[in-house]
């Protein structure tokens, strides 16, 4: 390693101490969180859009970022060690078969659209346990079980509904008993 590579990996380790920077590459959606300082306040700003290139090495190294703001496309191009870099976030991978997607600037709409990367570099791979066969069958096992449930509350409905009406007709019986011996008793 000679001095200037030393040097290089030196100021890197000091600007990111404590950072951590993400594994992306073009046509990957970013989130940047960007400190401003305004006098001699600071804020963070998010800046939210498709990487669209990384360029350079080591301490050189950067990557231009594009959103749509208000129907115009906006371009940033950040340095990824900075200082004024306060994160970076990967909201989604984007499957993508060129190192610089320039061509997007000529189109709008869908057409602008990226498909998303499900597998490759940068995706950990999640090993399924169980397999299609097995995950059927515990979802026809767990919709059985709804549907046992559900006759049950709709038997147990009913039976309650019964008892009720019995209820209410033998109250109305002996209303009506009871009104009938008043009026005996009255004649």
């Amino acid at each position: 390693m000679n001095i200037i590579e030393q040097l290089d990996a030196e100021e890197v380790s000091r600007v990111l101490s404590g950072k951590e920077i993400p594994v992306f590459s073009p046509g990957d959606t970013l989130a940047v969180n960007v400190r401003i300082k305004e006098g001699d306040r600071e804020r963070v700003q998010r800046f939210e859009g498709v990487c669209i290139a990384r360029s350079g090495a080591g301490v050189n190294e950067s990557f231009t970022v594009r959103k749509i703001s208000f129907g115009e496309g906006v371009e940033r191009v950040f340095p990824l060690v900075s200082p004024m870099i306060e994160s970076i976030e990967v909201k989604r991978k984007g499957r993508v078969r060129r190192a610089k997607l320039y061509y997007l600037r000529g189109l709008r709409g869908k057409g602008a659209r990226i498909a998303e990367r499900t597998t490759g570099h940068g995706i950990e791979q999640v090993e399924i346990a169980v397999s299609k066969t097995e995950r059927r069958r515990q979802k026809d096992a767990e919709k059985a079980a709804r549907k046992e449930a559900a006759a049950k509350e709709r038997e147990a409905a009913a039976k309650a509904k019964a008892e009720a009406d019995a209820a209410a007709a033998a109250a109305a019986e002996a209303e009506a008993a009871a009104e009938a011996a008043e009026g005996g008793a009255e004649e």
